[in-house]
């Protein structure tokens, strides 16, 4: 029955209309995890000789001193990034499979996943070196054993608490109020949780715990999806009353006025589009890895214009990297339309204009930490007005992902505002800036560096109209390869 429903999903896969897309976004996908993994294991193969040489203590207390905060940050990490399986579960549910089964699938693809093998490139040279240093091999085993349950129990829990926001964000806050208060001395829980990741090896039988607690956290998400595996309820979309909101104020815009009170409603109310503006938000703090000075190698010109990039396109990233996207579910409806995709297009660039100014000003705090670093925020700015909101447009002509706005739960699909993809699509949003930072700060100077960076934003707003007549003849040349990728639902 696995074998079968694999199969439905590799068709599945090659017979979507955005196959082309996906599958670049595999591969790069795939490199970067490849380099990931290097990465891992030359910290795995590294980190006990980096430990004893720095005199910082036994190198496997020192790893599990830390790795509360580790297992910490892979939870954050797999939640922002990680997507659930998608499977297309209606028709399914009318096929003579049982429900158990299906869920039993869709859980052991997400043990599959790339989070969390690839921890084993840390774990697995590091118990290696441990056994090599003359570490007692059942108590190295046992530690192993019990790292990698727990990081599957992250995993599981990841599955359960994917549609709970609140749980994440609450997670979130009592690590981040840890770790502030243990930098600053004020309470240090690594004290209360290093001994217990120190039993792992010293009593290797208790190894057996977190996988008890892993193997109970699986059946907690299967009972969890089973029970509501339903039509009538369980995958039906919720209905909630309808609440009018004129905005007579946009109304002097004409159509362009039309099409910014349809996004402004869109964002209020649905809860999928409101976890891209509060990411937008959060990426305001981005900053402070660069600016503060903590991070050695972030102190630098060249790291502070990918941060000013960074804060200030918090809402071009998450909001406008999935236009048209967010009008999937009435996008037939609009192209049936007398509507100019001009007009469609120009409110979209308003739209990111506006949350890019109201970022760049919300970034003025920076000021704190030098001129340097408010520069960077602010011809970041100008960079993402004139030229990443052209690119995140241009490239949504090509990325035919619908967005379902009726639902955020992940359990069963890709739900999330921010993921691997967005992220990936980003990058040369990113690079570029820095490389043509990196001309001026040569060939000139550092303020030379920041200056190229905000005449090229500049020339953006110059070039404005011709960019978007070739951007407008891409998505009438992508129109009917869009509408027939938005019908698909899987």
């Amino acid at each position: 029955m696995f074998k079968r429903l694999l199969n439905l999903q590799w068709k599945s896969f090659f017979r979507k209309a955005s196959f082309k897309t996906e599958l670049w976004i595999k591969i790069f996908m795939g490199i970067g995890a490849f380099f990931v993994a290097i990465y891992l294991l030359g910290f795995g193969v590294g980190a006990f000789f980096l430990i004893e040489k720095q005199g910082w203590g036994d190198p496997l207390r020192v790893v599990n001193k830390f790795l509360v905060y580790y297992l910490a940050f892979d939870f954050m990490f797999r939640y922002m990034l990680q997507k659930m399986p998608v499977a297309n579960i209606k028709p399914l549910l009318y096929q003579p499979i049982k429900k158990s089964k299906i869920v039993h699938f869709i859980l052991g693809q997400t043990a599959s996943s790339f989070f969390n093998w690839t921890h084993a490139f840390f774990f697995i040279p590091f118990s290696i070196i441990l056994l090599i240093k003359d570490y007692t091999a059942i108590g190295v085993i046992g530690w192993h054993l019990a790292a990698m349950a727990l990081i599957y129990a992250a995993n599981f829990l990841n599955v359960l608490v994917n549609s709970k926001d609140v749980v994440f964000y609450s997670i979130v806050a009592v690590f981040v109020l840890l770790g502030v208060s243990q930098y600053y001395s004020l309470f240090d829980v690594t004290s209360y949780t290093q001994p217990i990741f120190d039993v792992f090896y010293d009593v290797p039988w208790t190894a057996i715990v977190p996988w008890l607690l892993t193997i109970g956290l699986y059946f907690g998400a299967h009972n969890h999806f089973l029970n509501r595996m339903y039509l009538d309820a369980g995958l039906a979309k919720k209905t909630a009353e309808a609440k009018t909101e004129e905005m007579d104020w946009l109304n002097r815009y004409g159509a362009l006025g039309t099409f910014l009170k349809n996004d402004i409603r869109l964002i209020k109310r649905n809860k999928r589009s409101r976890t891209a503006v509060l990411m937008s938000v959060l990426f305001l703090f981005y900053g402070l890895l660069f600016f503060t000075g903590g991070i050695e190698a972030y102190d630098n010109s060249f790291m502070k214009i990918f941060a000013g990039i960074f804060v200030t396109g918090g809402f071009l990233f998450t909001f406008g990297q999935f236009v048209p996207s967010w009008d999937s579910s009435y996008y037939p409806l609009m192209m049936s339309q007398n509507i100019k995709y001009r007009e469609y297009l120009d409110s979209k660039w308003y739209l990111v204009l506006m949350a890019t100014v109201i970022s760049t000003i919300l970034a003025t705090p920076y000021l704190y930490f030098g001129w340097q670093a408010y520069a960077a925020c602010l011809v970041g700015g100008i960079y993402n007005l004139g030229i990443n909101s052209h690119l995140v447009l241009w490239g949504g002509a090509y990325i035919k992902m619908p967005v379902d706005l009726t639902s955020n739960k992940k359990a069963f699909g890709d739900k999330q505002a921010f993921n691997g993809k967005t992220l990936l699509l980003s990058l040369p949003k990113l690079l570029l800036p820095i490389i043509i930072y990196a001309l001026g700060h040569f060939l000139i100077s550092e303020i030379g560096g920041y200056v190229l960076v905000a005449l090229v934003g500049l020339c953006g707003f110059i070039f404005k109209n011709k960019v978007f007549n070739k951007i407008e003849e891409i998505y009438k040349k992508e129109k009917y390869k869009t509408l027939q990728a938005y019908k698909q639902k899987s």
